[in-house]
């Protein structure tokens, strides 16, 4: 019987690069995308499918995010002082949205040593792992997606999109046996192919389930070609010895906040979305197109 997933792991330490100099002072993950931070937005997904307890791994220059989860006395004051009491409540539940915990990653050694950082918080129980640039708009969260597969299959599992040919030589792409509309059982992944390479147009979109197998490979592996330990790579090992890892297919809307065109598509996807906003941003939106 599958075990309870009770437990997410957000590594957050990267430098966010493509962002500069926006990011030269704050994290990435702190960008708000229309009213909140986009780690906020994996944080309430990952609480929505039914996560207790989150480890960051975070890493120099990543305070703010434990300053956000964290309590804001003096903010709080301020907004009773003010009878705010509608941004009053927004602002204290996030402290309370789930048991927070934060490791450091020292240096940069790749995503899975990141993930290794906080193995000792997950004991031996399969764990979510979530990104810090993937969101999804979806009726269903789509962590919870992957963990209800998780609960058919009992093995690891990697979240996937479909994108066109040309874009797969910017992710990791899976490849396997399609066993329903959208699982597919894998046989092995190929990182960055070129598209005349690529083994399908189903790419690795920064949502896991890990399961103690996989923390029992890397913590054995040594860095790569690359000088990391990479995710992937305890993938591809496990695979080889035999484990059944799984590809699920999302259903919902990829919101990719790793860049800077993806980073304003998001924004614009949720502010149309958006209660207080949508109204006049759908009147903006078409104002300046009929300039275009």
């Amino acid at each position: 019987m599958a075990r309870k997933i009770r437990k997410a792991i957000m590594p957050v330490a990267g430098f966010g690069t493509r962002f500069l100099p926006a990011t030269k002072s704050q994290p990435k993950e702190m960008l708000p995308v229309v009213d909140r931070p986009v780690i906020q937005y994996l944080v309430e997904e990952a609480v929505a499918s039914g996560i207790e307890e989150i480890v960051f791994v975070t890493g120099r220059g990543k305070r703010a995010i434990e300053d956000h989860f964290d309590v804001s006395y003096e903010l709080e004051e301020t907004l009773v002082e003010k009878n705010k009491q509608d941004l009053l409540k927004e602002v204290q539940k996030i402290a309370h949205l789930a048991k927070f915990s934060y490791v450091r990653q020292s240096l940069p050694l790749g995503d899975g040593h990141a993930i290794l950082q906080a193995a000792h918080l997950v004991g031996d129980e399969p764990v979510l792992v979530l990104f810090g640039d993937c969101i999804y708009d979806s009726k269903v969260p789509a962590a919870k997606q992957i963990i209800e597969t998780y609960h058919r299959h009992k093995g690891s599992i990697i979240g996937t999109a479909t994108v066109p040919l040309e874009e797969v030589s910017q992710f990791g792409v899976v490849a396997g046996e399609r066993i329903d509309k959208r699982t597919v059982k894998m046989t092995h992944m190929v990182e960055k192919p070129a598209p005349e390479d690529a083994p399908s147009q189903s790419v690795a979109v920064g949502k896991y389930i890990v399961t103690p197998e996989i923390f029992a490979i890397l913590s054995t592996m040594k860095s790569g070609a690359s000088g990391e330990i990479r995710l992937a790579d305890a993938f591809e090992i496990a695979l080889k010895k035999g484990h059944e890892i799984y590809a699920y297919d999302f259903d919902g809307i990829w919101l990719d906040t790793g860049d800077k065109f993806n980073f304003l598509r998001a924004t614009i996807h949720l502010g149309l979305k958006h209660p207080k906003i949508k109204k006049k941003l759908t009147a903006y939106i078409k104002e300046i197109a009929k300039n275009l």
